[in-house]
């Protein structure tokens, strides 16, 4: 946790208390809130305010400011925003996904990662460990590219990637507003058993999971 965490929790806070639905908010920084109260949210704001704090320290830019809605457990509005390249991933349910870029267009994106000879795997720069490493061995002929936070699976949902393996413990803030942004791009996200990540559990860590390209 850096001071950079502490203080875009505060601003989003601010900011989504001005908005005129007052839902509650879950963060990485008010994790703490019990689920005998969490239980009862049908609607809430899912906020990671700084994802990638050890890239955010190593200043490569590779972190993001994560916002989702959940509706029923399910992310139905995600924001994926990247400081540093002044770009911001954006989905709501029903409604497509989109990247805004640099000079201020939104087009939108796709999870339709070409035809190749090698399968394209997006991995995580900080993380690895033997499933990973047993996972690629068996993956046939591949390319492979490592990048920091949510990021990752936005590569998946523009169709730079076809998938991205996720064998390392994360969050449920980390994920969900991506996770609406892939699904909206006609990607999955999936636990290893092929089922959805669910949200708001009473332990609010993620089990493995897969991120795939659509077709």
């Amino acid at each position: 946790l850096t001071a950079a965490d502490t203080a875009a929790h505060d601003i989003i806070l601010e900011g989504l208390r001005k908005l005129p639905s007052q839902w509650p908010v879950l963060s990485e920084e008010s994790k703490h809130i019990p689920y005998d109260e969490r239980k009862c949210w049908e609607v809430y704001w899912l906020v990671d305010p700084l994802d990638g704090t050890k890239e955010f320290i190593k200043k490569n830019g590779e972190f993001t400011v994560n916002v989702a809605l959940v509706r029923s457990g399910l992310p139905v509005l995600g924001v994926v925003h990247v400081p540093v390249r002044h770009v911001t991933y954006y989905a709501e349910k029903g409604k497509g996904a989109f990247k805004k870029l640099e000079n201020g267009k939104s087009v939108p994106i796709r999870a339709r990662a070409g035809r190749s000879d090698k399968l394209k795997i997006v991995l995580s720069r900080s993380h690895r460990g033997g499933q990973i490493d047993a996972f690629l061995q068996k993956a046939g002929p591949y390319e492979s590219v490592s990048v920091g936070s949510s990021l990752k699976l936005c590569l998946v949902a523009e169709g730079q990637a076809h998938l991205y393996p996720r064998f390392w413990p994360s969050m449920e803030w980390d994920t969900a507003a991506a996770e609406c942004v892939v699904t909206e791009s006609g990607g999955q996200v999936a636990d290893l058993r092929g089922r959805p990540l669910l949200y708001n559990k009473e332990n609010l860590l993620n089990p493995n999971f897969l991120v795939r390209a659509a077709g």
